[in-house]
Formats: C-alpha cells, sequence, structure tokens
C-alpha cells in the first residue's frame, strides 16, 4: 500500500484499494440483480457520473451516448475529467472508480435511485460486467487512457496527448450476451429517462447497421 494514496480523504472511493476482487465477483455472479434492464441500465449507471460534473457545474454539461456496431457502448462527457493525483513517487494515480466500490452507493439502503427506478450502485457494476472496458480521461493536468477487462485493470494508466478538452469517455463492451443487444426501443427508452438530469445534455448516435 502506498502511504501517499493511504492518507488520502475517501469520499467516493478508497484511494488505498487498486482491485477489489471480492466486490467485482460478487457483481459477476449475479448480472440480473445489478444490471437489472441490461444495457440501458449500464449506460445510466455511466450517465449518472456525467450528471454530478453537469450539476456541480455552472451552465451544466454534455455527453454522447454511442450505440457501436459491437455491442459496445461509449458515454463521452465534458466534465472535469476523473480525479487523477501524483503519488509520492510522482506517479498518476486515477481514482479508482472502476475496480472498487462506490462509498455513497454501493450496498447503501439509501442509495439514489438511477431515472430507471432501480438503486445507483457506481461504475464498478458497468466495468465487472463488461469484457472490456476502455476509460479514457482529460483533465487539465494531462490525459491518460487505461483498459479494464471484466473489472480488472489489464494496463496501466497510458499517457495521450492532450487536445485542450476535458471529460472522460467510457467505452465499454458488456460481457453477458443478454446484456450486449439493446431492442430498437433502447435508445428511445434513454432518450427518456435522461431528461431527469435537466442540468445534463445528453445526445445520442446509434452506428449499429440496419
Amino acid at each position: 500500500m502506498d502511504r501517499t494514496t493511504a492518507s488520502w480523504r475517501n469520499t467516493t472511493h478508497d484511494w488505498a484499494a487498486t482491485v477489489d476482487t471480492g466486490h467485482l465477483a460478487l457483481i459477476r455472479s449475479d448480472p440480473a440483480c445489478f444490471a437489472p434492464g441490461g444495457l440501458s441500465h449500464l449506460a445510466l449507471e455511466v450517465i449518472a457520473y456525467a450528471a454530478d460534473e453537469a450539476e456541480a457545474r455552472e451552465g451544466g454539461g454534455r455527453c454522447t451516448v454511442t450505440f457501436h456496431e459491437d455491442g459496445s457502448v461509449s458515454v463521452a462527457d465534458d466534465g472535469r475529467g476523473t480525479d487523477t493525483r501524483l503519488d509520492a513517487e510522482g506517479r498518476p494515480v486515477k481514482k479508482p472508480v472502476m475496480a472498487t466500490k462506490d462509498l455513497r452507493f454501493f450496498d447503501h439502503p439509501g442509495a439514489q435511485l438511477l431515472p430507471d427506478g432501480q438503486p445507483r450502485r457506481g461504475m464498478s457494476v458497468v466495468a465487472a460486467l463488461s469484457e472490456w472496458l476502455l476509460h479514457t480521461n482529460r483533465r487539465a493536468g494531462g490525459a491518460w487512457t487505461q483498459r479494464y477487462e471484466h473489472g480488472v485493470p489489464a494496463t496501466g494508466l497510458n499517457p495521450i496527448a492532450g487536445d485542450g478538452t476535458t471529460g472522460t469517455v467510457v467505452h465499454f463492451r458488456p460481457g453477458p450476451v443478454e446484456l450486449r443487444s439493446p431492442d430498437e426501443g433502447t435508445v428511445t427508452g434513454l432518450a427518456r429517462l435522461v431528461t431527469a438530469w435537466p442540468y445534463l445534455s445528453v445526445d445520442f448516435a446509434d452506428r449499429r447497421s440496419g
């Protein structure tokens, strides 16, 4: 355990933990419980973080939800990017939002409800139930990308060139087949549900054939 990260104040996630394998395994053991409504619910779990950023920002924020032909979905927002700090050795450390539980919501009896009426549990649900997930993170101090497989980091933080913007892109492909293929009403249904976040403007792009 890095002494620097162990001393950082935990607000949404435990900075001292990199991966909580037991937590991820619990989610993977019951997709129907943790992703009721399938792909639509997983997308809402991600969009909720964009909504958090938009609510905290004067003038609100935007995000784009894209359905890709391979069954994956990406959510790109214009927020501040996921909190990333330097440890005692000067190495960047990203808040472990994908591989550990969200302390505010997971297993919390008073957890916030998502617009589909289901409890919000956090981004780790999406990561754990995804065959792969790519998190691209742009902040004022730098930009990185990291790949996860079934919630477990498959790479470190790989630096990428900055482009003058901030925000995140979460691109994921659900592992269970039943969570991967949205029906024709998924986009329409999501478009209706996200209006529950009036400070977040959401655009949709459907790149699936047919």
